[in-house]
This record gives C-alpha cells, sequence and structure tokens, in this order.
C-alpha cells in the first residue's frame, strides 16, 4: 500500500471525529488512532459517545465513566453520558449548584430533548468541543481529542446540533456557548471528520451518501475515508492460469503427493479468496468514482483476537499506510 496523500496531516488537528456504518470497525480504527498518536508523544482523549463500553475493552481495560482514566500509557477515555454532561454544564456555565444526580431536572430535559431535536446531541458536542478549548487554553492535559461518534445514519444531527440550537436560541449564556462551538467544529486547522467504511456494498453506499450529506448540511471539514478489511490479492490475472494448472490433474496430485491431502483445501480458499477479492474491488472502484477524498486503506486481520494486540496491529498498518 502506498503512503496516503493525508500523510503527517493526519494528527495535526486537535478534535478528529470518527463516524461509519455499524460492524465496519470504527471504532477499531479510532482505538488505533489513539495508539498510534499516544507511540508519537501526544496525549490524547478518546470519547465514547455511545455508551456501551466497547471503545475501553480494545485496551484490554475496563468500562470507564463520564470522568477520564487512563486506558494505556498517553491514552485517556470516557465514555459520554447525557446527565452527567448537563450537570456539569449548569454547574459550570449556568452556576447552577447540581447535587449528586439531577433528580427532576432529568425528567425537564426528556421534556425539552424532545420538543427541541438536538439538546442531547449538543450536550456531547459540547463536551468534546470545552476539552479541546481548554486544551488550547492550557487547562487540559490533551494534545488531541479522538470522538468515537455516531454511526452515519446519526451523525449528521450530533454534529449539526449547535447549528440548529443556534437558529432556535438568538440571545443568552446558550447562544453564546453555541457560537464557539459552531467556530471550532468548523476549522479545518482545529477540526475534521473521518468515515471508516469497508469494502461491501452497503458501507460503501452509506459512506458515500453520508459524504454528500455531510457537505451539504454541515460546517465540519471532512477528513478522509479509512477503508477497513481490505483483502490482500494472492495473486495477479497473469499468474491465473498457473493458478488454474495447479487445481486439477497431475500438478496437483504431485503437491498433494509432496505436502499432503491438504493441499487442495488450500487452493480452494485461495481460489474464495481472489473471488471475494474481486467483488470487493467493484465497491472500492465505485467509491473512488463517487469520492473525493483521500482514501486510506488497512487490511483484512486474519486473527481472532479483540483487544490490544489487534489495535497495535491496526495502528501500525495505518501509520504505514500514512507514512508515519
Amino acid at each position: 500500500m502506498n503512503p496516503s496523500p493525508v500523510g503527517a496531516g493526519f494528527l495535526d488537528r486537535r478534535l478528529l471525529f470518527f463516524t461509519g456504518k455499524g460492524g465496519v470497525g470504527k471504532s477499531t480504527v479510532t482505538a488505533a488512532t489513539a495508539l498510534m498518536a499516544s507511540e508519537r508523544g501526544k496525549r490524547v482523549l478518546l470519547v465514547e459517545v455511545d455508551a456501551k463500553g466497547n471503545l475501553t475493552s480494545l485496551f484490554e481495560h475496563p468500562p470507564v465513566g463520564f470522568e477520564p482514566v487512563e486506558v494505556y500509557p498517553g491514552v485517556s477515555a470516557m465514555q459520554m453520558r447525557t446527565e452527567a454532561a448537563l450537570s456539569e454544564y449548569l454547574r459550570m456555565t449556568l452556576r447552577v449548584p447540581v447535587l449528586a444526580r439531577l433528580g427532576p431536572l432529568a425528567n425537564v430535559l426528556d421534556f425539552v430533548a424532545t420538543a427541541a431535536p438536538g439538546v442531547r446531541e449538543i450536550l456531547t458536542v459540547g463536551k468534546v468541543c470545552s476539552e479541546v478549548r481548554e486544551s488550547i487554553e492550557g487547562r487540559a492535559d490533551w494534545d488531541l481529542v479522538l470522538v468515537d461518534a455516531a454511526a452515519t445514519g446519526h451523525v449528521i444531527a450530533q454534529l449539526d446540533s449547535p447549528r440548529a440550537i443556534q437558529g432556535m436560541v438568538q440571545v443568552g449564556p446558550v447562544r453564546q456557548q453555541t457560537e464557539w462551538m459552531v467556530e471550532l467544529l468548523s476549522d479545518p486547522a482545529t477540526t475534521a471528520l473521518h468515515v471508516v467504511t469497508a469494502p461491501e456494498e452497503m458501507p460503501v453506499n452509506e459512506t458515500i451518501g453520508l459524504v454528500d450529506r455531510a457537505r451539504a448540511e454541515l460546517h465540519v471539514p471532512l477528513g478522509s475515508v479509512i477503508v477497513n478489511r481490505v483483502l490482500p490479492e494472492p495473486f495477479t490475472r497473469g499468474d491465473e492460469p498457473v493458478f488454474e494448472a495447479l487445481l486439477d490433474g497431475a500438478p496437483r496430485d504431485r503437491l498433494e503427493a509432496e505436502a499432503g491431502t491438504g493441499v487442495g483445501a488450500v487452493l480452494e480458499a485461495t481460489r474464495l479468496a481472489v473471488s471475494m477479492r474481486r467483488s470487493r474491488a467493484v465497491h472500492l472502484t465505485q467509491l473512488r468514482a463517487a469520492v473525493d477524498l483521500p482514501l486510506v486503506y488497512l487490511p483484512y486481520l486474519f486473527v481472532r483476537d479483540h483487544g490490544l494486540r489487534v489495535t497495535h496491529m491496526v495502528a501500525e498498518h495505518l501509520a504505514e499506510e500514512l507514512g508515519l
């Protein structure tokens, strides 16, 4: 794989969002980026927005809460919790004392969120933006904030929430908050949205649709499309006649005599791998034609693990692809 045109600039911004269709490896790529950045001396905050606790398992660390916890040297992680974010906002911004839990205010939040779409989302985005602003001003330790954001079907509403609220609130502290958030999110030197996909029909179609919508509806700069689980090409089309000759007749008999009867299974598996690679190549061609963003390719990992070893492997491939 050749170095991506994204290159060293991939880690130059302060705030990176990662989205993608469920199941394409969005969280793994986010965690791998954090590990890659930490190994290059950056202090990283990982933010998990769906609060499932899966992100920290990629570092073989137990789930964390709203307060950041170091899960790997140089990498801290937190789970986004709407009630905790609201409590912090009321306490720090509006000077409203909040004890332990919000109690009735949580019910008020549910009511307001139903009446005014974007309220829950802005608490998530607001917390993230606050961490970035504090780091820029020297009041937080992070060089880089990485967000395992909502999936493709929900990320537009999540990232557009400050602008949506801004359209409804014309004056006051909430309006002031949305103004600096919109400015931070729209700054290409600070923020980027990366889309993780896979070389399959549905993820590619969703990626193309998301990029089009993001350009039309968001002011958040787009970064790159990270294509995960790209299968290797076992051989070129020029080698295909040789491979086909090995499948039948005397050459196969000779191979089985020398290496054992498992040769047949290996050859059939190779044929399947070639077929899958070429069928997926069609979707990659479609993606390249429809999306004019830099494409970053990560290989399919033929491992069963799910933990720090895999995160390291993905980080190494990502660094190699970026030329870092």
